[in-house]
């Protein structure tokens, strides 16, 4: 029965219409969007690859988004200096609001729904070995499981109050360099979350072949066998050396609603 559940809320969620802003999912992230779906036992709920925007009514988008004027917004870097005037253009254009306004980086965030509780702990796995420290497990009252991919890679800077402006051009010039850096960050820990994940979910057929040709090499070139943590965890573990240091540590809690 709850297989059955299961495989009615995937096909109804993938069957419905994409409410985002943009209405389709974002070009860097299509393929692992893809990849998950074709996966019995997941269904991806939302997701965006990372983007920079700037927008009016910040504060009061925490409460109610309607609120929000978008000014701008972009899923790749700003890589022009047309883009950067349109940033200079619609700062100006703030000097007429009435509310603030905030330039942010938002890194990608990815919501899967899991069919048992260890399908969601593998996916947990590879994305915190990924760099994608901030993610989490979710269960909710009617049983469904949800598996949070997230990071702390953000920025958040104000940049008007009530119609003054409190950057300078140069100051908002480097703001964008910030932000490019963060979303080339961004799009190399996706890449890293992709090849963990098509590690721990090849075919079991595929594992046997590998382990066969393991086998076969001299004694001196073999590996213990692994489970698929295991797997996963040397995958990606230069990553999660690489981002010690780098992100602060958070705590992924598995929350019962």
């Amino acid at each position: 029965m709850a297989g059955d559940t299961f495989e009615s809320w995937k096909n109804q969620c993938l069957r419905k219409c994409d409410f985002s802003k943009k209405g389709s999912v974002d070009d860097d992230i299509s393929h692992i969007v893809s990849f998950i779906n074709s996966h019995d036992q997941y269904f991806t709920t939302s997701s965006c690859s990372g983007r920079i925007i700037l927008f009016d009514g910040a504060w009061d988008c925490q409460v109610q988004k309607r609120n929000c004027s978008w000014l701008f917004v972009t899923h790749q870097k700003c890589q022009s200096e047309d883009v950067l005037c349109v940033f200079l253009k619609q700062l100006t254009s703030l000097e007429k609001s009435v509310g603030d306004a905030t330039l942010k980086f938002e890194p990608f965030v990815l919501h899967v729904q899991c069919k048992k509780l260890e399908d969601a702990q593998l996916l947990h796995t590879v994305a915190v070995n990924s760099g994608f420290r901030n993610s989490g497990i979710t269960v909710g009252k009617k049983g469904k499981i949800i598996m949070a991919v997230r990071s702390t890679h953000c920025l958040e800077v104000p940049v008007s109050h009530r119609g003054t402006v409190l950057i300078t051009d140069q100051y908002l010039d480097f703001l964008v360099r910030v932000s490019n850096q963060k979303m080339e960050e961004n799009l190399k820990r996706i890449e890293r979350f992709y090849e963990c994940l098509q590690t721990a979910l090849q075919p079991q057929e595929q594992k046997c072949i590998l382990k066969e040709g393991a086998d076969k090499k001299p004694i001196y070139r073999r590996r213990r066998r692994r489970t698929q943590d295991d797997s996963v965890t040397d995958c990606c573990q230069s990553v999660s050396d690489h981002n010690e240091n780098s992100e602060e540590e958070t705590v992924c809690d598995l929350l019962f609603l």
